[in-house]
């Protein structure tokens, strides 16, 4: 695996660089030697925070995991990221499709965890309207998403509530 690691208000120490390649270094079983690992760093207040984006054929496996030391932040983002490989695992194999830049051993492995299951489907009006709009709309709900159509762009869009109380859009990549 290549690692990208860049900091965000701090600077990247060997021991930093060395930590997250070691404990990074133990997802390597799973993923082809070309597979990118972009790393951010950063420390906000007297958060220590660390960002893992892994991209895996047509998705991305993501973490972000923060706490007061930034050697438990790295343990606590490799322990998600390898939960999200075990489901990721899962539905490619109910999808039967190809592994990606994963390796084929791990491919073959049996997983413990359990199949995802859709159990309630909500069908509801979408509305044009400006993405402010969107994000006011989804706090009257009580929501942490709201979907709709941007009155801008005309396409569907999601915002969404960050963690510090900011917002996020996502919008299709067509």
């Amino acid at each position: 695996m290549r690692y990208i690691i860049s900091g965000k208000n701090l600077d990247i120490t060997d021991g930093l660089r060395s930590a997250v390649t070691e404990k990074l270094g133990k997802l390597e079983r799973y993923f082809t030697s070309d597979t990118e690992v972009h790393v951010t760093l950063s420390v906000e207040k007297e958060r220590q925070k660390i960002e893992v984006t892994i991209p895996v054929k047509g998705n991305i496996i993501r973490s972000e995991q923060s706490s007061t030391d930034m050697y438990v932040s790295i343990d606590l983002v490799e322990e998600v990221i390898e939960r999200q490989l075990r489901k990721y695992k899962n539905k490619l194999i109910a999808r039967h499709q190809g592994g990606g830049n994963f390796q084929k051993e791990f491919m073959e492995k049996d997983s413990e965890d359990q199949e995802v299951r859709i159990i309630r489907t909500k069908k509801f009006d979408i509305k044009p309207m400006y993405p402010e709009d969107a994000c006011v709309q989804m706090e009257l709900l009580g929501h942490s998403f709201f979907a709709f159509v941007n009155a801008e762009t005309d396409e569907i869009n999601v915002v969404y509530k960050r963690k510090g109380g900011t917002y996020g859009i996502m919008e299709p990549d067509l």
